[in-house]
Protein backbone atom coordinates (compact mmCIF):
# COMPACT_ATOMS: atom_id res chain seq x y z
CA UNK A 1 0.00 0.00 0.00
CA UNK A 2 1.80 3.32 -1.20
CA UNK A 3 0.38 7.07 -1.18
CA UNK A 4 2.11 8.61 -4.73
CA UNK A 5 1.76 11.38 -7.50
CA UNK A 6 -1.02 10.35 -9.97
CA UNK A 7 0.43 10.18 -13.25
CA UNK A 8 -1.69 9.74 -17.24
CA UNK A 9 -1.59 5.52 -17.00
CA UNK A 10 -3.52 6.20 -13.85
CA UNK A 11 -6.50 7.91 -15.58
CA UNK A 12 -8.43 4.88 -17.03
CA UNK A 13 -8.53 2.80 -14.14
CA UNK A 14 -9.69 5.68 -11.77
CA UNK A 15 -12.66 6.87 -13.95
CA UNK A 16 -13.60 3.32 -13.92
CA UNK A 17 -14.34 3.04 -10.32
CA UNK A 18 -15.56 7.13 -10.78
CA UNK A 19 -18.22 7.17 -13.14
CA UNK A 20 -20.88 6.33 -10.70
CA UNK A 21 -20.22 8.16 -8.10
CA UNK A 22 -23.41 10.21 -7.86
CA UNK A 23 -26.94 9.48 -9.60
CA UNK A 24 -25.83 11.64 -12.37
CA UNK A 25 -22.16 10.47 -12.62
CA UNK A 26 -18.85 12.19 -11.61
CA UNK A 27 -17.28 15.52 -12.92
CA UNK A 28 -13.25 13.66 -12.20
CA UNK A 29 -13.49 13.04 -16.34
CA UNK A 30 -13.57 16.61 -16.53
CA UNK A 31 -10.99 17.98 -14.12
CA UNK A 32 -8.71 15.02 -14.24
CA UNK A 33 -6.36 16.67 -17.05
CA UNK A 34 -6.26 19.77 -15.07
CA UNK A 35 -5.53 18.28 -11.62
CA UNK A 36 -2.80 16.47 -13.03
CA UNK A 37 -1.17 19.19 -14.68
CA UNK A 38 -1.64 21.17 -11.10
CA UNK A 39 0.47 18.84 -9.22
CA UNK A 40 -0.91 17.73 -5.97
CA UNK A 41 -3.29 14.59 -7.18
CA UNK A 42 -2.55 12.16 -4.79
CA UNK A 43 -3.33 8.35 -5.92
CA UNK A 44 -3.84 5.34 -3.30
CA UNK A 45 -2.52 2.20 -4.61
CA UNK A 46 -2.85 -1.58 -3.66
CA UNK A 47 -1.76 -3.53 -5.88
CA UNK A 48 -3.64 -1.12 -7.97
CA UNK A 49 -5.46 2.19 -8.09
CA UNK A 50 -8.22 1.99 -5.65
CA UNK A 51 -8.69 5.95 -3.88
CA UNK A 52 -7.47 9.60 -4.90
CA UNK A 53 -8.05 13.19 -4.05
CA UNK A 54 -6.35 16.38 -5.13
CA UNK A 55 -5.10 19.14 -3.13
CA UNK A 56 -4.65 22.78 -3.65
CA UNK A 57 -2.34 25.08 -1.87
CA UNK A 58 -2.54 28.80 -1.71
CA UNK A 59 -1.11 31.23 0.75
CA UNK A 60 -1.86 29.64 4.28
CA UNK A 61 -4.81 27.41 3.07
CA UNK A 62 -4.61 23.84 2.02
CA UNK A 63 -7.95 23.06 0.04
CA UNK A 64 -8.91 19.32 -0.39
CA UNK A 65 -11.40 18.33 -3.01
CA UNK A 66 -11.75 15.20 -5.18
CA UNK A 67 -11.33 12.02 -2.72
CA UNK A 68 -12.76 9.35 -4.62
CA UNK A 69 -12.72 5.17 -3.60
CA UNK A 70 -13.02 2.03 -5.33
CA UNK A 71 -16.52 0.89 -4.07
CA UNK A 72 -15.16 -2.01 -3.37
CA UNK A 73 -12.41 -0.70 -0.91
CA UNK A 74 -14.78 1.59 0.81
CA UNK A 75 -14.71 1.50 4.76
CA UNK A 76 -10.70 0.74 5.18
CA UNK A 77 -10.01 4.22 6.25
CA UNK A 78 -8.23 5.08 2.78
CA UNK A 79 -10.29 8.24 2.04
CA UNK A 80 -8.75 9.51 5.59
CA UNK A 81 -5.05 8.05 4.57
CA UNK A 82 -5.29 10.48 1.69
CA UNK A 83 -6.83 13.25 3.76
CA UNK A 84 -3.70 13.11 6.33
CA UNK A 85 -1.43 13.00 3.16
CA UNK A 86 -2.60 15.76 1.89
CA UNK A 87 -2.55 17.64 5.60
CA UNK A 88 1.34 16.45 5.92
CA UNK A 89 2.20 18.59 2.63
CA UNK A 90 0.39 21.27 3.63
CA UNK A 91 1.59 21.16 7.04
CA UNK A 92 5.41 21.72 4.93
CA UNK A 93 4.08 24.57 3.20
CA UNK A 94 3.65 26.55 6.37
CA UNK A 95 -0.23 26.85 5.56
CA UNK A 96 -2.72 27.37 8.77
CA UNK A 97 -6.22 25.87 8.08
CA UNK A 98 -7.48 23.04 5.65
CA UNK A 99 -10.71 23.32 4.22
CA UNK A 100 -12.80 20.76 2.21
CA UNK A 101 -16.43 20.59 0.79
CA UNK A 102 -19.04 18.00 1.35
CA UNK A 103 -22.84 17.58 0.87
CA UNK A 104 -24.91 18.27 4.23
CA UNK A 105 -26.43 15.37 3.15
CA UNK A 106 -22.91 12.98 2.63
CA UNK A 107 -23.22 11.39 6.33
CA UNK A 108 -19.98 9.21 5.53
CA UNK A 109 -18.10 12.42 4.81
CA UNK A 110 -19.03 14.11 7.56
CA UNK A 111 -18.02 11.33 9.75
CA UNK A 112 -14.94 11.24 7.94
CA UNK A 113 -14.32 14.92 8.38
CA UNK A 114 -15.59 15.16 11.83
CA UNK A 115 -13.14 11.90 12.71
CA UNK A 116 -10.11 14.03 11.20
CA UNK A 117 -10.98 16.99 13.47
CA UNK A 118 -12.96 18.90 10.55
CA UNK A 119 -15.70 21.07 12.17
CA UNK A 120 -18.37 23.13 10.19
CA UNK A 121 -17.01 26.69 9.22
CA UNK A 122 -20.17 27.46 7.02
CA UNK A 123 -23.01 26.24 4.99
CA UNK A 124 -23.34 27.20 1.34
CA UNK A 125 -26.16 26.80 -1.23
CA UNK A 126 -25.43 26.27 -4.63
CA UNK A 127 -27.90 28.00 -7.31
CA UNK A 128 -27.71 27.58 -11.09
CA UNK A 129 -29.20 30.22 -13.21
CA UNK A 130 -30.24 30.52 -16.55
CA UNK A 131 -28.45 33.15 -18.65
CA UNK A 132 -31.65 35.41 -20.67
CA UNK A 133 -31.63 38.74 -21.80
CA UNK A 134 -32.66 41.22 -19.56
CA UNK A 135 -31.96 44.69 -18.96
CA UNK A 136 -34.03 45.66 -15.65
CA UNK A 137 -31.33 45.67 -13.14
CA UNK A 138 -29.75 48.77 -11.26
CA UNK A 139 -26.49 47.39 -9.86
CA UNK A 140 -22.96 49.12 -10.02
CA UNK A 141 -19.32 48.18 -10.43
CA UNK A 142 -17.92 47.66 -6.35
CA UNK A 143 -14.58 49.30 -5.85
CA UNK A 144 -13.84 49.04 -2.13
CA UNK A 145 -15.05 46.63 -0.03
CA UNK A 146 -14.86 45.76 3.80
CA UNK A 147 -12.77 42.85 3.61
CA UNK A 148 -13.72 42.02 7.47
CA UNK A 149 -17.25 40.77 6.31
CA UNK A 150 -15.98 38.25 3.26
CA UNK A 151 -13.45 35.35 4.57
CA UNK A 152 -13.90 33.69 1.06
CA UNK A 153 -14.88 33.84 -2.72
CA UNK A 154 -15.53 30.99 -4.87
CA UNK A 155 -13.04 30.01 -7.93
CA UNK A 156 -13.76 26.95 -9.58
CA UNK A 157 -15.46 25.34 -6.39
CA UNK A 158 -12.53 26.18 -4.58
CA UNK A 159 -13.24 28.74 -1.59
CA UNK A 160 -10.21 31.07 -1.34
CA UNK A 161 -9.16 33.21 0.80
CA UNK A 162 -10.05 37.20 0.53
CA UNK A 163 -7.11 39.24 0.63
CA UNK A 164 -6.15 42.59 -0.40
CA UNK A 165 -4.18 41.86 -4.21
CA UNK A 166 -7.14 39.86 -4.72
CA UNK A 167 -9.83 42.51 -4.33
CA UNK A 168 -7.45 44.71 -6.31
CA UNK A 169 -7.73 42.57 -9.33
CA UNK A 170 -11.23 42.40 -9.02
CA UNK A 171 -11.55 45.94 -8.73
CA UNK A 172 -9.56 46.94 -11.86
CA UNK A 173 -11.28 43.86 -13.71
CA UNK A 174 -14.93 45.08 -12.53
CA UNK A 175 -15.77 41.64 -11.09
CA UNK A 176 -17.57 42.33 -8.20
CA UNK A 177 -21.32 43.47 -8.02
CA UNK A 178 -23.25 45.50 -6.09
CA UNK A 179 -27.02 46.75 -5.82
CA UNK A 180 -28.55 48.69 -3.02
CA UNK A 181 -32.16 48.78 -2.51
CA UNK A 182 -33.87 50.91 0.83
CA UNK A 183 -30.33 51.22 2.71
CA UNK A 184 -29.83 47.39 2.32
CA UNK A 185 -27.19 45.99 0.12
CA UNK A 186 -26.32 42.62 -1.74
CA UNK A 187 -22.93 41.74 -3.44
CA UNK A 188 -21.61 39.27 -6.32
CA UNK A 189 -17.82 38.24 -7.03
CA UNK A 190 -17.72 36.83 -10.16
CA UNK A 191 -15.15 34.66 -11.54
CA UNK A 192 -14.61 32.09 -14.47
CA UNK A 193 -14.64 28.53 -14.04
CA UNK A 194 -10.87 27.21 -15.08
CA UNK A 195 -12.34 23.53 -15.11
CA UNK A 196 -15.55 24.34 -17.15
CA UNK A 197 -16.35 25.90 -20.57
CA UNK A 198 -18.23 28.97 -20.75
CA UNK A 199 -19.48 28.67 -16.91
CA UNK A 200 -19.51 31.71 -14.63
CA UNK A 201 -19.16 31.01 -11.06
CA UNK A 202 -20.69 33.48 -8.51
CA UNK A 203 -20.14 33.84 -4.96
CA UNK A 204 -23.31 35.85 -3.85
CA UNK A 205 -23.58 37.76 -0.63
CA UNK A 206 -27.13 38.17 0.15
CA UNK A 207 -28.32 41.46 2.84
CA UNK A 208 -31.29 42.04 0.59
CA UNK A 209 -34.09 40.02 -1.52
CA UNK A 210 -34.80 43.12 -3.40
CA UNK A 211 -30.93 43.52 -4.04
CA UNK A 212 -30.67 40.32 -4.87
CA UNK A 213 -33.41 40.31 -7.07
CA UNK A 214 -31.53 43.10 -9.08
CA UNK A 215 -28.30 41.52 -8.91
CA UNK A 216 -29.95 38.31 -10.55
CA UNK A 217 -31.69 40.06 -13.33
CA UNK A 218 -28.04 41.64 -13.70
CA UNK A 219 -26.48 38.09 -14.02
CA UNK A 220 -28.44 36.46 -16.48
CA UNK A 221 -28.17 39.51 -19.33
CA UNK A 222 -24.60 39.25 -18.50
CA UNK A 223 -24.56 35.65 -19.05
CA UNK A 224 -26.13 36.35 -22.55
CA UNK A 225 -23.74 39.38 -23.12
CA UNK A 226 -20.30 37.01 -22.27
CA UNK A 227 -21.77 34.26 -24.46
CA UNK A 228 -21.78 32.04 -21.00
CA UNK A 229 -23.70 28.68 -21.05
CA UNK A 230 -24.11 28.13 -16.94
CA UNK A 231 -24.58 30.41 -14.47
CA UNK A 232 -23.40 28.56 -10.78
CA UNK A 233 -24.61 30.56 -7.58
CA UNK A 234 -22.65 29.79 -4.25
CA UNK A 235 -24.10 31.74 -1.60
CA UNK A 236 -24.78 31.28 2.43
CA UNK A 237 -28.59 32.33 2.21
CA UNK A 238 -31.44 31.00 1.00
CA UNK A 239 -32.23 33.36 -2.50
CA UNK A 240 -35.68 34.35 -3.30
CA UNK A 241 -37.88 33.00 -5.79
CA UNK A 242 -36.47 33.87 -9.44
CA UNK A 243 -37.36 32.56 -12.91
CA UNK A 244 -34.83 29.93 -14.34
CA UNK A 245 -32.85 29.66 -10.59
CA UNK A 246 -32.68 26.76 -9.37
CA UNK A 247 -31.73 25.43 -5.77
CA UNK A 248 -29.17 22.34 -6.82
CA UNK A 249 -27.88 21.18 -3.30
CA UNK A 250 -26.33 22.87 -0.28
CA UNK A 251 -22.85 21.83 1.24
CA UNK A 252 -20.91 22.28 4.57
CA UNK A 253 -17.43 24.32 4.21
CA UNK A 254 -15.27 22.25 6.69
CA UNK A 255 -12.33 23.60 8.06
CA UNK A 256 -9.60 22.37 10.36
CA UNK A 257 -6.63 23.91 12.17
CA UNK A 258 -3.19 22.21 10.97
CA UNK A 259 -1.03 24.19 13.77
Amino acid sequence: MMIREANSSDKIPVLKFCKDTFSWGDYIDQVWDSWLSEGNLFLFEKQFQVGICHAFYSKDQTWIEGIRIDPHFRKQKIASKLVKYAESIGREKDTSFSFMLIDTENTSSLSMANSLDYGVFQTWNFYSLIPKRNSNYDVYFEKSLNRQFYSHYVKSWRWLPVDDATLSTFYEQNKIIKSNVDGKDSIAILTDSEHFDKTLIVTLFSNSQNATLQILYFLQNYGIEKNYERIQILTKEQLPFFDSLEHRISFHLMKKSLV
